[in-house]
């Protein structure tokens, strides 16, 4: 199978992925898609979220990531079908067609800031080695309302196109940061935590994504308003580069047979090696990665 195929099998068609919404990725980095999902089925993930995060606290997200004051989950489709629809999400299929060709999934976190909690220095989650080199998609799906209050996601239009910033150590694979520009060298802040002049707080209903090139300057915010701001970061990457989370290692029985022929492709769990080992549930514990080193 190859992407195209995949997609096909999907129902993913050329009216998926408008030409605004391509304008907007390719200008400005970003894009919103609203109604994605309905209010009843944001419930069911938000709740779903929370009895994950009840069940496993402080070591959320342990799998990729635990960050104080944002639980987190990771390796959500190994525990619980409730996502599985994100999966296919068309206009993000199509558009991280366009950016990346052959893709397959990258990650899948779940983040909710704590009130007075939630902000991150400005970044970009992926390096690239020339301009348009686009190594990864990100969806942030809303299942509560993200409000200037509750920590919505800081972007900086445009900025994909500038040099890579603050690159998470655990994203760099193979790639060595090259001298500055002198342009490059005046367009780096001095503060990365604090407001870029040029950045906008990117607010969306509940049921929203929003899609951004991960090569986009952006970070989160601050939640002052202790409002739940409960969000699914699915993010898709080449096929040749590597998985934040290695589905292969933590694949369940579970989700290997509820998945269509696309997904597995998609997911990069497909084909299975002869004699390969599926866990049976996703209670084994793993080893935390660090983020930022």
């Amino acid at each position: 199978m190859y992407t195209k195929q995949a997609l096909h099998d999907l129902g993913v068609t050329a009216t998926d992925f408008t030409d605004a919404q391509r304008r907007s990725l390719d200008d400005d980095g970003f894009f919103i898609v609203e109604g994605v999902f309905t209010p009843q089925q944001c419930a069911a993930m938000a709740e779903e979220f929370d009895r994950l995060h009840a069940m496993e606290g402080d070591k959320g997200g342990h799998e990729v990531h635990i960050e104080p004051g944002a639980p987190r989950v990771s390796n959500i489709f190994n525990k619980t079908s409730t996502y599985d629809p994100c999966l296919a999400i068309k206009p993000m299929l199509a558009a991280s067609a366009h950016l990346l060709g052959e893709f397959k999934l990258h990650g899948a976190n779940l983040r909710n800031p704590a009130k007075g909690k939630g902000h991150q220095d400005l970044h970009t989650d992926v390096p690239k080695k020339f301009g348009d080199d686009w190594w990864v998609s990100n969806g942030i799906i809303t299942f509560d309302d993200m409000t200037l209050d509750n920590g919505p996601t800081r972007v900086v239009p445009g900025s994909h196109k500038w040099q890579p910033i603050n690159v998470p150590a655990v994203n760099r694979a193979d790639w060595d940061s090259a001298p500055l520009t002198s342009e490059e060298r005046a367009r780096v802040p001095k503060d990365l935590a604090a407001p870029h002049p040029r950045e906008i707080k990117v607010t969306a209903p509940k049921g929203s994504i929003i899609i951004i090139n991960s090569s986009l300057w952006h970070a989160g915010t601050v939640n002052t308003s202790g409002k739940n701001r409960r969000v699914l970061h699915l993010s898709y990457t080449r096929r040749d580069l590597p998985q934040q989370l290695v589905q292969r290692q933590y694949l369940t029985e579970a989700l290997y047979k509820r998945m269509s022929p696309a997904q597995p492709f998609l997911m990069d769990i497909e084909p299975l090696a002869v004699g390969a080992a599926m866990m049976k549930s996703a209670g084994a514990g793993h080893k935390s990665a660090g983020w930022w080193a």
